[in-house]
């Protein structure tokens, strides 16, 4: 409370400091979408290892992406299994075990 003491005026200062804590909760949340979209753009089809441009190449029957800079290769989530197929227990699927342990958090 105030030091006036005055109900009414405690409302409208209280209504006020919520209304403006959720409007700059949505500015953070847009700028962070924002921000989001900006790395994205900036680096979509890029090579991580050179920043190279990523072209798409069909390899047995698998579209992979190939940097035309460094040769680097990459594999979308689950090309990987796909190109090697049924190797449970084998040298593909602990790398791919790998890649998955990776990305959790």
């Amino acid at each position: 409370m105030s030091k006036n003491n005055n109900p009414e005026e405690d409302y409208f200062t209280r209504v006020e400091r919520e209304k403006k804590e959720r409007l700059k909760q949505k500015l953070d949340a847009e700028a962070a979408e924002q921000a989001l979209s900006d790395r994205k753009e900036l680096h979509w089809n890029r090579c991580g290892k050179c920043g190279g441009q990523m072209h798409p190449k069909v390899f047995k029957g698998v579209e992979i992406d190939i940097c035309e800079d460094c040769g680097a290769v990459l594999l979308d989530p689950g090309e990987l299994e796909e190109l090697a197929g049924a190797d449970e227990g084998g040298v593909i699927s602990t790398i791919g075990e790998l890649f998955r342990f990776s990305r959790r958090k």
